[in-house]
């Protein structure tokens, strides 16, 4: 962080710089994101804090008119692969309320004291602070958003005591939870479901978006329908099943009609816990804390992704809400269609998967988990017998933790594991990488869709993909969103293990 440079963006109210880092003001002891639209302060009265919780810890209380710790998250954690980064991944999938500090460093493989140490001296917060301000940010929604009491609040967000929850929410947000759940502006709560904002930076392609994900729908786990009371050219709603450590639960995402900076969503949880590994779960697979600025500026310099990145400004790399759904479909579509591979792994839901309590709408089933897939009977398994084993084994080493891939897995173990499996190529380990570890920069040169993508972009000899590090995920999607509808699929040369095609 270098401090002239944070004031200039604070002064200038950038919006792309809120989640990166947060602005204390010594006169007022409070913290704000670097939009805030209130005065700028003197110079010699502000501080900066790299996260949220550095602030808190510093005694400062979160501003009521920006709503900082509702920011945007730092696009850093998902480009760094040190213990900093892994740490925070995992915290945000709300690890630590889950298992404490000792699961955090178990995962991460170093001591508590180590880790506390480090995120101490990188974010001026250890690893129960950093949980801390992100459990009162979940209770804040429910406290403004549910009918739930405010012990059930306190209990469902994360903390371990009402006593807790009462003096942290006095302490980040200088009210009482009596009188954060009164505060002008609260939104009903119909049937249990629970109203979000998810917020990103602009600008945000989410038309894409929708267009990818709609493509690859899982019949009964997945869908994609107009907008209530909308025609077909309409925005719409993406909907899916989402397996959480307390149950099922079920969300919706609205495509917005113009552009803001955020997304509308809803859940519905079957156990409220869940509600912090949600949120997450669902701003990975949108990936709402990519920096499109900085994406723009690496990739728009390129001769031939320039034209493509000043068309479709914002971008998005989708990532998914459960790797190891991601990595089943991932072999599930290898070497045939999307149609293809999406009608199977519907038929797998419907024979493998968890029903729903209730259908709601289209949605039936819980995708398969890699333990029930790992014993499936060859006969529901429509594909050879070859990619049958691949798939078995993968599932059964997912199943057994021979291969981990949780948010905080080190990215190249994790696709060293994959790699040495059965089966499993090079194109189905960084897709992997790609969608379901959230790595900015993956590439797929064998891929069909990229190498048509590459000859839409004018080039028909292999890129200078290095210049694209470390947006190279980015640059695949501008790739497959240029390319001409594609040929059918074949195994790359030499490496009949490669998925090459735009599908999982």
């Amino acid at each position: 962080m270098h401090e002239d440079a944070c004031y200039r963006a604070v002064s200038s109210k950038d919006a792309r710089l809120d989640g990166v880092f947060y602005s204390a003001v010594r006169t007022t002891g409070i913290y704000c994101r670097p939009s805030c639209p209130a005065r700028t302060p003197k110079r010699e009265n502000i501080d900066f804090y790299p996260t949220a919780a550095a602030a808190q810890a510093a005694d400062f209380r979160a501003c009521r008119r920006c709503r900082p710790e509702a920011a945007p998250g730092s696009p850093e954690w998902n480009l760094r692969a040190d213990l900093v980064g892994r740490a925070m991944r995992l915290i945000a999938d709300g690890v630590v309320d889950r298992e404490g500090v000792a699961g955090l460093a178990a995962r991460l493989g170093y001591s508590e004291r180590h880790l506390t140490r480090e995120l101490h001296a990188e974010l001026g917060a250890g690893p129960l602070a950093l949980a801390r301000s992100q459990r009162a940010q979940t209770a804040r929604v429910l406290l403004q958003t549910t009918d739930l009491g405010a012990t059930e609040v306190a209990f469902a967000a994360g903390f371990s005591s009402v006593r807790q929850f009462n003096d942290t929410i006095r302490e980040v947000y200088a009210m009482t939870p009596t009188e954060l759940r009164t505060r002008q502006g609260r939104r009903t709560v119909v049937q249990g479901v629970i109203p979000l904002r998810l917020a990103h930076r602009q600008p945000f392609e989410a038309a894409a978006v929708f267009d990818f994900l709609a493509l690859r729908a899982v019949p009964g786990v997945e869908e994609v329908v107009p907008r209530s009371g909308s025609g077909p050219t309409a925005p719409r709603t993406y909907r899916r099943t989402l397996a959480l450590p307390g149950g099922p639960a079920v969300a919706e995402v609205d495509e917005p009609s113009k552009p803001q900076g955020w997304l509308d969503a809803r859940v519905r949880l079957g156990n409220v816990r869940d509600l912090t590994a949600a949120v997450q779960r669902l701003r990975a697979l949108f990936d709402l804390d990519a920096d499109p600025d900085a994406v723009a500026e690496v990739l728009g310099a390129d001769p031939f992704l320039g034209p493509l990145v000043a068309k479709r400004p914002g971008l998005r790399s989708p990532g998914h809400v459960d790797a190891h759904e991601l990595a089943v479909r991932a072999v599930l579509g290898q070497q045939v269609t999307v149609a293809a591979a999406r009608t199977l792994a519907g038929r797998l839901a419907v024979r493998y998967g968890a029903p729903l309590p209730e259908p709601s709408g289209g949605l039936t089933h819980l995708f398969p988990s890699a333990a029930s897939l790992a014993e499936a009977d060859p006969a529901d398994l429509a594909m050879p017998a070859a990619r049958q084993r691949a798939l078995r084994g993968m599932c059964a080493a997912l199943a057994d933790g021979t291969v981990h891939l949780d948010p905080g897995v080190d990215r190249d173990e994790a696709g060293a594991a994959l790699l040495a499996l059965p089966g499993i190529g090079p194109w189905t380990v960084s897709y992997v990488r790609m969608r379901a570890l959230a790595d900015p920069d993956a590439y797929l040169p064998t891929d069909l869709g990229v190498r048509h993508g590459l000859r839409a972009a004018g080039l028909d000899g292999e890129p200078a993909s290095e210049a694209w590090r470390p947006w190279r995920s980015y640059a695949v999607h501008h790739l497959w969103v240029a390319a001409t509808p594609a040929a059918p699929a074949v195994p790359a040369a030499g490496d009949r293990k490669s998925l090459t095609k735009v599908s999982e």
